[in-house]
């Protein structure tokens, strides 16, 4: 992992890069190790510190983000960076107290920063650390219910020297041995004081209190392209699902049906749609599509020139609506 300073580099005098840290753990939420690596180098090559990054546009960054998914996450990124370039001179906070103040740096990033970056002995609880907490100690209480017992276990556990090595061992004993599904206790070095082990419980914990069934919204995303390329588009506002972000006009989402009237003149027609999900819901996006005259007028959005454009600056689920419409645009011959 391209963000760890490992233990004999650190006896070398070798330090943890805040900044490394903080973006790998901004990353990491929600996202495997595997995703992560080359994004992670990507961001570092073009903002090699916070100072850059802090500097950078907001439509630069999305961009980049693009496929992490989370968006809320990305502009928590921008604001946590220009924060500690403006508040704290460029240097990150050196207690997981102050880290919290920061923007979007909650409990386990603040905890995670300032143990491994700066040897604070924070109590670092990310998911791996829970299920290896809930066997080791054989802790039947369902998630999320657990999550106080798990993080006092852990705290007992964390020790005042090397803690940031400690967290990190933590973590990739869950991530590597103490799974998920078929953990490999014969090869555990906590197997001898597992008590999910001895009671024969190891692999049904963490427990998980049953999940609730996501709901189906609907909405629509109209699709428009001039003839010269230019797109007919709109920026979310910056507070909710997908803020900040650029968009095919649509209105709301709603689990009941909405008809939402075309954002300009043109023959739409429906051309396909679109299946995505997120967190707490199943979103089915109907695309409609129309090849808009030169001179059409705006009701919704505004004209994004083609070369000011770029498909790749959409999130996920409007760049999946772009090329269905596109296609189907194409055999008009409008140029998308």
């Amino acid at each position: 992992m391209p963000w760890r300073v490992g233990p004999e580099a650190r006896r070398s005098g070798q330090r943890p890069d805040p900044y490394g840290v903080w973006l790998s753990e901004v990353m990491l939420q929600q996202t495997t190790v595997a995703a992560v690596r080359d994004y992670f180098r990507r961001f570092t090559e073009r903002w090699p510190t916070v100072g850059d990054l802090a500097a950078a546009e907001d439509g630069q960054v999305m961009a980049e983000w693009a496929g992490l998914g989370y968006y809320a996450r990305a502009r928590n990124l921008l604001k946590c960076a220009r924060a500690v370039v403006s508040d704290h001179g460029g240097r990150f906070p050196e207690t997981a107290a102050a880290l919290r103040a920061l923007p979007g740096v909650g409990p386990y990033t603040a905890a995670a920063i300032a143990a491994i970056a700066f040897d604070e002995p924070a109590t670092v609880v990310d998911g791996n650390v829970e299920r290896v907490v809930a066997r080791l100690f054989a802790v039947e209480t369902p998630l999320p219910a657990a999550k106080p017992e798990l993080t006092a276990h852990a705290a007992a556990l964390t020790p005042r020297t090397r803690p940031g090595d400690h967290a990190q061992a933590m973590m990739d004993l869950g991530a590597t041995i103490c799974t998920p599904r078929n953990p490999a206790c014969g090869i555990c070095p906590l197997v001898t004081a597992c008590r999910a082990r001895a009671a024969g419980i190891a692999a049904r914990l963490p427990a998980k209190a049953p999940k609730p069934v996501k709901p189906t919204r609907r909405g629509t995303a109209f699709v428009g392209l001039r003839g010269d390329g230019a797109a007919l588009l709109e920026r979310r506002p910056d507070r909710g699902l997908l803020g900040g972000m650029l968009g095919w006009p649509g209105g709301e989402w709603s689990e009941a049906p909405l008809d939402p009237a075309p954002p300009a003149p043109g023959n739409w027609r429906r051309v396909g749609e679109v299946r995505h999900t997120f967190t707490h819901f199943h979103l089915v996006l109907e695309v409609q599509a129309a090849r808009l005259a030169p001179d059409a007028a705006a009701g919704t959005g505004t004209f994004v020139p083609r070369d000011s454009f770029s498909p790749a600056d959409l999130p996920t689920v409007m760049r999946k609506a772009h090329d269905i419409a596109r296609g189907a645009l194409e055999g008009d011959g409008a140029d998308g």
